[in-house]
């Protein structure tokens, strides 16, 4: 059902600029386990080279990094972002049985290295596309909260909540809030 969007958003993201269609990125899911994280490219090709030139630029306090307004995202990545399209790939990844749609969102490596250590509770589940800690803030956050929303959802997991977060997340995705 998702092919011709997959084909339309490939395309245009080859046609606004170099690089390759997907970003693939080893992420650590249930048990640290260590799997490939597809998504739409929405970066500059060779983006994660230039963390340590914009690491002053961080947003976000402990394993994590962001910038609001990434200089290394590309026009058609802005919008990709904002509507949460780049995330679509991740399906593969659900297909996989990588990830679940509703879970904590995965983290790098280099990110999980820097866990204290009530943070590993978060790697007891699959990882997820979206989460509890997605829809009550998204990238407005602290790292530690996001960690207290993925604990809180491992311990009242349900049918409901899942549906709840769901809902929420295209709730958000339309009204574009939080995102990119």
């Amino acid at each position: 059902i998702f092919v011709p969007l997959f084909l339309i958003i490939s395309l245009l993201i080859k046609i606004t600029s170099r690089g390759p269609v997907f970003f693939i990125q080893e992420r650590v899911g249930l048990n640290k386990r260590r799997f490939n994280l597809y998504k739409f490219r929405t970066m500059v090709p060779d983006a994660e080279k230039l963390i340590k030139q914009l690491e002053y630029l961080n947003e976000v306090d402990g394993p994590a990094f962001k910038i609001k307004n990434d200089p290394r995202v590309t026009a058609f990545g802005r919008f990709l972002r904002k509507t949460s399209l780049d995330e679509l790939p991740q399906l593969i990844n659900v297909i996989k049985g990588e990830m679940s749609i509703v879970g904590p969102r995965p983290n790098v490596p280099w990110e999980v290295d820097e866990y204290r250590p009530w943070h590993f509770e978060r790697l007891e589940i699959l990882p997820g596309i979206t989460g509890l800690a997605q829809v009550s803030g998204r990238s407005g956050i602290s790292f530690d909260t996001i960690v207290r929303y993925d604990i809180k959802y491992i311990v009242s997991q349900s049918l409901m909540l899942d549906l709840k977060i769901i809902w929420q997340t295209i709730r958000s995705v339309a009204l574009r809030k939080g995102a990119g």
